[in-house]
């Protein structure tokens, strides 16, 4: 058993390092000073290496831990971005070479250069990934993210129904995206408590300076707002040596009080030398010391965010504490009305007890469809038709009974399951569209369709598929259905 996945079974606080694979031989050499150390503050200190995060020279996981001699313990990253399942299955394999058996499945922010409006660039999604790694090896560990810092209901629900999906399909320990919100924190303990099958959970940290504010707020998913860079950058100007204090303070309270709320261990990022790890250390004996329950730490932690002259620091977006209080969202009338009209024409047309899908099944499934021209023109007509209905481009396996009559093509990342942990407020990663995973959650709460999001595992499109009519499949007796 490695490392990792005994210290998870025991219940043992732990710490994942996160390395980006740079090509430096300096930085290398720190890390390796650092990952040698193999603990913090008497915690388990443990390598991960991201995946797609920087430069496109950066090298991949597998290499990044091959510079540090393929420690056993590492946890590599997996980004589905512009990936398909041959992708995965080649890092799995080459990992298995080489002794690596944990893995942490991530969707991925945005490809550098991927603009929706041209053309389209298909993600691996972490579920249907999650399912072919936990077939192609059932005994490795398997991890998956959530982003629980969303401030709109539709765009939170919508996390933790992925979420759920993400367990089902074989997760055994989540990660959290980084965040400063210490209510979100709580939250997202209060809904895994709440599951059927509990399962750990890691939250990502990072030493807050005014200089990585500054770069983070225009990272998908992080929410980094106005007044928590004001006082940042207040500190700074007071001396750099008391802001460089101040952060690391705040970075050890906050580790000290993920482990007070449950948290399995912390998602470290931002530390590259045994300097700074022994000064996060000395830290965090200050803080564990003089802290004896989580209301004290709550107070403490509320106070490390103050400065005298400053008002106080508020981690919600300000366009979310402006709808505080507002009614509970539903889908509007016509909203309502689509789904009931397309869920209608679908029982008509798809379903394989009535006349008239048995009509249509038999036409669309002649020998005559299948290939050539023929295959070429049902294409097209199939295209014709759903296009202007959905946005569909034709993937080849349709999946709109199991995703509410909203397109999944239509997300930028062509993701079916959920969304990316990149939504603000309701709007998509890319910024040009609401998020159709939030119109998809308010239809499902609205037609009481909530539990079929979370129970329901959307399998991944092939690239062979793709763009070539799905009515014939549809209609075999074996087509691949959705898994429930």
């Amino acid at each position: 058993m490695s490392e990792l996945k005994q210290a998870l079974h025991e219940r043992r606080f732990v710490c994942v390092l996160e390395v980006i694979p740079q090509q430096s031989p300096a930085r290398w050499s720190a890390l390796e000073k650092v990952v040698q150390r193999g603990h913090l503050s008497g915690w388990p200190l443990l390598p991960a290496f991201a995946d797609r995060v920087g430069a496109h020279s950066d090298l991949s996981p597998l290499d990044g831990a091959g510079e540090l001699g393929h420690p056993a313990s590492s946890l590599l990253h997996f980004s589905g971005k512009d990936r398909e399942r041959a992708d995965l299955l080649r890092q799995m394999a080459s990992m298995k070479a080489r002794g690596l058996t944990q893995l942490l499945l991530l969707s991925g922010d945005s490809l550098p250069g991927h603009h929706p409006g041209q053309a389209p660039v298909r993600y691996l999604e972490s579920v249907p990934a999650l399912q072919i790694a936990r077939e192609y090896c059932p005994d490795w560990l398997l991890g998956a993210a959530l982003n629980p810092f969303k401030y709109r209901e539709e765009e939170a629900g919508a996390q933790y129904l992925k979420a759920q999906t993400k367990l089902l399909a074989g997760a055994d320990f989540l990660t959290l995206q980084l965040g400063f919100d210490a209510t979100k924190h709580i939250e997202a303990q209060a809904w895994m408590r709440a599951q059927v099958r509990t399962k750990p959970m890691l939250a990502c940290v990072m030493r807050l300076t005014a200089r990585r504010a500054a770069v983070l707020q225009d990272v998908p998913g992080i929410i980094i707002t106005e007044s928590m860079r004001e006082l940042l950058a207040r500190e700074e100007q007071l001396s750099p040596a008391y802001a460089s204090a101040r952060s690391m303070e705040r970075l050890a309270l906050q580790i000290v009080g993920l482990q007070l709320m449950g948290y399995a261990g912390i998602h470290l990022s931002g530390v590259h030398t045994l300097d700074e790890l022994l000064s996060l250390e000395q830290a965090i004996s200050e803080q564990r010391n003089s802290i004896s329950s989580l209301s004290d730490w709550r107070e403490r932690w509320q106070a490390s965010w103050q400065l005298s002259g400053l008002p106080p620091v508020g981690f919600v977006p300000e366009a979310a504490v402006r709808e505080t209080g507002q009614p509970d969202v539903a889908a509007s009338r016509r909203e309502r009305l689509r789904y009931t009209l397309l869920s209608s024409v679908h029982r008509l047309f798809f379903s394989r007890r009535g006349w008239l899908g048995r009509a249509f099944a038999w036409g669309v499934t002649r020998p005559l469809w299948k290939a050539g021209s023929a295959a070429t023109v049902l294409h097209a007509v199939e295209r014709v038709v759903k296009r202007p209905l959905f946005g569909c481009d034709t993937c080849g396996r349709c999946r709109l009974q199991d995703t509410l009559y909203v397109c999944p093509e239509t997300c930028p990342k062509g993701l079916a399951n959920g969304p990316c942990g990149g939504t603000h407020l309701n709007r998509c990663e890319f910024g040009d569209r609401e998020c159709v995973h939030s119109v998809k959650y308010r239809i499902a709460k609205s037609a009481n369709q909530l539990p079929v999001l979370a129970h329901t595992l959307i399998p991944c499109v092939e690239a062979a598929h793709r763009y070539r009519s799905s009515w014939p499949e549809w209609f075999e007796p074996e087509a691949p259905t959705s898994e429930r």
